[in-house]
C-alpha cells in the first residue's frame, strides 16, 4: 500500500484514531493505483468496476426478491440505484450529508416515469433531491434490501466509512422503528483494493456489520455473526451531529417518546 503524505487528514479525522489510519490508507491506495474516480479522500469513494460490483449484488436472491431497497447517496452506488429504478423496485435514499430539514427520499420508478423524469437522472444525487419525494425516517416503508457506502471492509463483514457516522446513525434509527430487522440484508460495493484484513477494521457498539461485499471481481457471504445495534445510543450521537443535522434533536423526541409509550 502506498503512504499517504503527512498531515492530509479526512474531513472527520479524529474521531476514531484506528478508524482513520486505515481510511488514510485507503483512499491513498485508491488513488495511486488509478482505481478510484474522482478524488478519494473524505469520500464514500467512487471506483472503477462500480457497476460490475452492483450486477453481482443484483444476482442475488435477496436482490431479486426485494421490492424496496435503500441505498447510501455516493457516487459508487448510482448503478445500485439506477438498476433497482429500471427493476420497478422503490429506492429510498437519504439526503446528503443529511443536511436538509428533511432526511429522506423516495424514489418510485412508476412516478418518475409518469413526470417524465429518466432513471439516469434521478439515480445521482442531484437528481434524486430535485426529484425525489421528500419524507421523514417514520416514513420509509419496511425495506427489503440495504445499502451503505464504504471506505473499507473486510471479509468478516467489518466496515469503516468515512468517519461522519451518517450511516451506523440510520441504520439504528431504522432498527428502532422496525423499518428493517436481523433478517434485512446489510449490503455494500467496493472495490477490491478496499479490502482489508479483520483486525484492522475497529468495531464500536453503534457499528452495524454487513452481510454481503460486492466487488468487482467476487462477491463475498461474510458469515456475519456480530450482534447489531437494537436503536439509537442517544448517548453516543456526538454534539456536532446535533449542530449539523436539522431534524436530528426533533427526531430524538420523538424517538424517546415513542420508547416511553411503547
Amino acid at each position: 500500500m502506498p503512504e499517504f503524505e503527512e498531515g492530509q487528514r479526512g474531513r472527520w479525522a479524529g474521531r476514531n484514531a484506528g478508524k482513520d489510519v486505515v481510511r488514510n490508507r485507503i483512499w491513498a491506495a485508491l488513488e495511486e493505483t488509478g482505481v478510484a474516480i474522482g478524488p478519494a479522500w473524505s469520500m464514500i469513494p467512487n471506483f472503477v468496476g462500480a457497476d460490475v460490483a452492483a450486477w453481482r449484488l443484483a444476482r442475488t436472491d435477496a436482490w431479486k426478491k426485494a421490492r424496496t431497497v435503500k441505498t447510501n447517496p455516493d457516487a459508487p452506488q448510482i448503478p445500485i440505484r439506477l438498476r433497482a429504478l429500471y427493476e420497478g423496485k422503490t429506492v429510498y435514499a437519504p439526503v446528503p450529508y443529511l443536511t436538509k430539514d428533511f432526511p429522506y427520499l423516495r424514489l418510485d420508478p412508476k412516478k418518475l416515469v409518469e413526470k417524465g423524469i429518466s432513471f439516469e437522472l434521478a439515480a445521482v444525487a442531484q437528481g434524486f433531491v430535485e426529484h425525489g419525494e421528500r419524507i421523514g425516517f417514520e416514513d420509509v416503508e419496511p425495506l427489503d434490501f440495504c445499502v451503505v457506502g464504504s471506505v473499507a471492509v473486510s471479509r468478516a463483514g467489518g466496515r469503516t466509512g468515512k468517519g461522519a457516522g451518517f450511516a451506523d446513525l440510520e441504520t439504528a434509527i431504522f432498527r428502532e422503528l422496525g423499518t428493517i430487522n436481523d433478517e434485512t440484508p446489510l449490503v455494500t460495493t467496493v472495490h477490491s483494493v478496499q479490502l482489508v484484513d479483520d483486525h484492522e477494521v475497529v468495531i464500536e457498539p453503534h457499528d452495524s456489520p454487513l452481510d454481503m461485499v460486492a466487488t468487482e471481481s467476487e462477491l463475498i457471504i461474510t458469515g456475519n455473526r456480530q450482534p447489531r445495534p437494537a436503536g439509537v445510543d442517544w448517548d453516543r450521537v456526538r454534539p456536532d451531529q446535533f449542530e449539523t443535522i436539522p431534524f436530528l434533536t426533533e427526531l430524538k423526541t420523538r424517538m424517546l417518546n415513542r420508547r416511553k409509550t411503547g
